[in-house]
This record gives structure tokens, C-alpha cells and sequence, in this order.
């Protein structure tokens, strides 16, 4: 394995539209009000509500199958309150993800202009997904359900927990079997008059989800790995691109409920175990526990649960630098971090943990893409700037063509790597956000094809049969190797 440039790394950090950063609400002095988490010990007590209410706080939502409660208070003691509450495991600040903002300067690469194939398509353009499925052989062996006069029998179904989508995209529409809206009224700050709470806007306003989803289960222009496959929005993520730790838990629990086969989960964040702000030590330990218990619950309902590994660079096996991460990038004269980071959900047991490989190299990750022994299970190309840029870290040399192509709405503007006013609704974008569904339609094409298989049973396979690339074996880049969907399907 090559050593990658950490320079570059660095350089390019600002350019990845669809990398996700995790804050600490209570940093802002000017909130006063709190958002809490609370986990139990086990179930909630009959009288939580109560318990909650005598402790200064209220309880904003409740979700029992994993023991959780999200609370707002604006008591500065109210984590002090809770503490005679022995039913209480532990109780946090609510952690918060937020979608990076990508604004590049103009010369900054060369939009792709694009031209469809002789049929129409452009799956010239989608180096990925044809190297994933063999060219479309994968395709013929199992798509991820059956189309019959023009309507589609879904064989199995992906959860797609993101910002949500545009469900009448024509690569999309077909595959779309629903969703919902985890998003309160007034969004997450509480003060957008756009978000009205209703539980069916699944309206992507930024992007990111329906380019996950295009990856997973596009069909039209562009493919996913199974154009067959159905998908189900579950939209967490505000206008703002705020996503608190609660919604999240909260659709993976419903997304389970709902039976769907597969989640995938192109966010990614940091919990730490020991902080201090204003001198006074906190901890993220009910967010992790939440973490752990949604995934599980979700796993023991018979769902494989997928996730980005994050695009920050770093090697997650070592923990120094993660806590050295945390305060570059976070911290401050009043908070100051010390103990464990723990990468949310990636990190967490019973998720399969996705690395970004890229088109040029067999040995070198993508730039961005964060790595580390027992953490990335398996890697799936998520692109980066090519190889140019690779060598010199001249951003200025990007070569978009490298990143992955997948849906967009219809309804945003162009995205700033692609050009197509004749055919708008596709861009190319970088990112773990791109490799992790890559693995989330592979997994759901093996539960088309082996409806009897566990979780386990789909990840072992996932691995068994992944191009190994890298050193010999399993590495700290690419886990057991690059997923691959025609391998998994015919087994080699």
C-alpha cells in the first residue's frame, strides 16, 4: 500500500461536497435551551414523562424499542437532576451531523459536460457501477426484483437514511416504494418556516440523498448495482443540513419496522467518551449507546446495516489522532477533548464499514477516505479527482470524471462538476457517501437472490467474494477487499 500524500488530504478537505462533520450543540453560547439524550438502563418506566418533567426538562420524543428519549430543557442543572434517577444509563448533549457546504472557486477543475450514449444512457460515464456488476452482467443474475408490462415486483427493499429524495426522478420513480420525515416542524433550530413536521416531505433540498439512492437502484439514464431493487427514503436531515443523533436512531428503528432488507447510511460523525467545556467534563455515552442499540435492534430484525467509513483521512485505529482531530477541528479555549472518539455510526458493531477505492489505483484509497485496522470491513469505489490531481494536490488539475455519476434532482440547480442543460438531473460527486451505497446495493441483490439469508450471512459473502486489493489479506485501507456484485452473485 502506497502511503497517500496527507498534504493533498489536507488541501482537498474543503472540496468534498459530501463529507458530513459532527458539533456539540451546547458549544453555542447564545442556545438557551438544550437538546438531550437520554438512554435507560432498559425499557422506559411508565412514568419517564413525569421523571423528565420534575427534572426541569420535556420530553420531545420517545423511542422505547431501544430505551431512548430526546429532551430539551433549559435548566443549566438538569443533567445534575437526572442523577438520583438510577433507571437512567447514561445522558448526554445531544450530538448534531451537518453536510459540508462545498463553494469552489471558479477555476477550480472543469465542469463535465454530458453527452449521452448512442442508446441514450450514460453508462460510458459509470466507470463504478460497470466494474461493480461485470459491464450489466450482474444484471441478468439478479437485479433486485422483476419488471413485468412496466411495473416493477421489488425482491428486496434499501432503507436510504439521508437528506432524503426526489421521488419522481425518471432513473428513480419506478424503484420508490415511500418514505418519511423524521424533520420537526421549524427544522432542527427551530426557526425554518419551511419545515412544516410533516412525516411525508422526503423532498431532497440538498442533493446528497437521491445521489445515494441512484447508486443503489437507478434505472434510466444512468444504473445502480440492482435497478430492480426498491428504496425507501427516510429523510433526516433539515434544510439546513442540520441531523441530530435522535432522528437517526429513530429511522433506523423504523426502517426495521417497516421490514426493509437493507440501510445504508452515507453519514458519518464523532462521539467522544471524555470532554471538557467551561471546565466541567461531559460525555457522548448515551449518544453511542443509542447508536449501538438502534443498530442492533435493527440487525436482529434481519437487516444489514451499511455505512460510510468518513472522509477525513484519518486512521480510526489510531485514537490519539482522532482526539487530536477532534480538537484541531472542534475545539477550543472552552472545550477541550480527552478521551476516546468513537466514528458514528461506522464505528459501531454490527455495521458493515465501507473505505473509498477509486478508478486508477489498486493500492491507494481515495485521498479523502478515512481507514483502519477492525474498522473498514470492505472498500467500493467512490472516486476522487483522478491521478493528476492525486500527485500534484493542484486543485486546479481535478478531473471530475473520476468521481462517481448518479442522480440528482431535477429540481436543484446543476451541480458544479456537471454541465447538461439539455439533460439535467445528474452529477458526479466523491466521497465514502458514494462507496457505502455501492455495498448497500450489493447486499440488497444478495437478499433478492438468497431472501433466507442473515445479516451475517449477507456481510460474509460481501467479503468472501471482494477483490482483495492492497496488501495480501485483510488491510487496514481496504478491509477484506473492493465489494464486488457480479462476484457476490456467482460466488467467485
Amino acid at each position: 500500500m502506497k502511503k497517500r500524500k496527507k498534504g493533498a488530504a489536507l488541501v482537498a478537505s474543503s472540496v468534498l461536497a459530501i463529507s458530513l462533520a459532527s458539533f456539540n450543540l451546547h458549544t453555542s453560547a447564545a442556545v438557551q435551551s438544550k437538546n438531550y439524550l437520554i438512554a435507560y438502563n432498559q425499557s422506559l418506566p411508565k412514568d419517564y414523562q413525569t421523571a423528565i418533567k420534575n427534572a426541569g426538562g420535556e420530553v420531545l420524543n420517545a423511542i422505547p424499542e431501544i430505551g431512548g428519549l430526546e429532551v430539551r430543557s433549559s435548566d443549566p442543572n438538569f443533567l445534575n437532576n437526572l442523577k438520583p434517577n438510577s433507571g437512567i444509563a447514561a445522558a448526554n448533549v445531544e450530538m448534531s451531523h451537518k453536510l459540508d457546504d462545498e463553494q469552489p472557486a471558479g477555476a477550480d477543475g472543469k465542469p463535465v459536460t454530458l453527452h449521452p450514449d448512442a442508446d441514450g444512457t450514460y453508462w460510458s460515464s459509470q466507470w463504478d457501477i460497470r466494474h461493480l456488476t461485470n459491464e450489466g452482467k450482474s444484471f441478468k443474475i439478479e437485479s433486485g426484483g422483476t419488471e413485468t408490462n412496466g411495473k416493477v415486483t421489488h425482491k428486496a427493499i434499501v432503507g436510504v437514511i439521508d437528506t432524503g429524495i426526489d421521488a419522481n426522478h425518471p432513473d428513480l420513480k419506478a424503484n420508490y416504494v415511500g418514505g418519511q420525515s423524521f424533520v420537526p416542524k421549524g427544522g432542527y433550530p427551530g426557526n425554518d418556516l419551511s419545515e412544516t413536521g410533516n412525516p411525508n416531505d422526503v423532498l431532497d433540498r440538498e442533493g446528497h440523498g437521491t445521489h445515494v439512492a441512484g447508486s443503489i437502484a437507478a434505472n434510466g439514464k444512468v444504473k445502480g448495482v440492482g435497478p430492480d431493487l426498491g428504496i425507501r427514503a427516510y429523510r433526516i436531515f433539515d434544510s439546513s443540513g442540520n441531523a441530530p443523533t435522535g432522528p437517526i436512531v429513530e429511522a433506523i428503528v423504523q426502517a426495521a419496522k417497516d421490514k426493509v432488507d437493507v440501510i445504508n447510511m452515507s453519514i458519518g460523525g464523532f462521539d467522544n467518551l471524555k470532554y471538557y467545556y467551561e471546565g466541567s467534563r461531559y460525555s457522548d455515552i448515551a449518544d453511542v449507546l443509542l447508536w449501538k442499540r438502534a443498530v442492533k435492534y435493527a440487525v436482529n430484525n434481519n437487516v444489514t446495516v451499511v455505512a460510510a467509513a468518513g472522509n477525513e483521512s484519518l486512521n480510526y485505529a489510531d485514537k490519539k489522532s482522532l482526539t487530536d482531530y477532534m480538537n484541531e477541528n472542534y475545539g477550543s479555549a472552552n472545550l477541550v477533548y480527552k478521551g476516546v472518539s468513537i466514528e458514528t455510526p461506522g464505528g459501531v458493531p454490527g455495521v458493515i464499514t465501507v473505505s473509498s477505492s477509486n478508478k486508477w489505483s489498486t493500492d491507494q484509497l481515495a485521498f479523502y477516505s478515512n481507514y483502519g485496522n477492525s474498522f473498514i470491513d470492505v472498500a467500493a469505489p467512490g472516486g476522487d479527482n483522478g491521478p493528476l490531481y492525486a500527485q500534484t494536490g493542484d486543485l486546479s488539475k481535478r478531473d471530475f470524471t473520476y468521481r462517481a455519476l448518479s442522480t440528482w434532482p431535477t429540481y436543484l440547480a446543476p451541480y458544479f462538476t456537471t454541465i447538461d442543460p439539455e439533460h439535467p438531473g445528474y452529477a458526479y460527486l466523491h466521497g465514502t457517501s458514494m462507496a457505502s451505497p455501492k455495498v448497500a446495493g450489493i447486499a440488497g441483490v444478495i437478499k433478492a437472490s438468497h431472501p433466507n439469508y442473515n445479516p451475517a450471512q449477507v456481510q460474509a459473502l460481501i467479503e468472501k467474494t471482494a477483490i482483495d486489493l492492497g496488501k495480501p489479506g485483510h488491510d487496514q485501507y481496504y478491509g477484506q477487499g473492493e465489494a464486488n456484485a457480479y462476484n457476490a452473485l456467482t460466488g467467485k
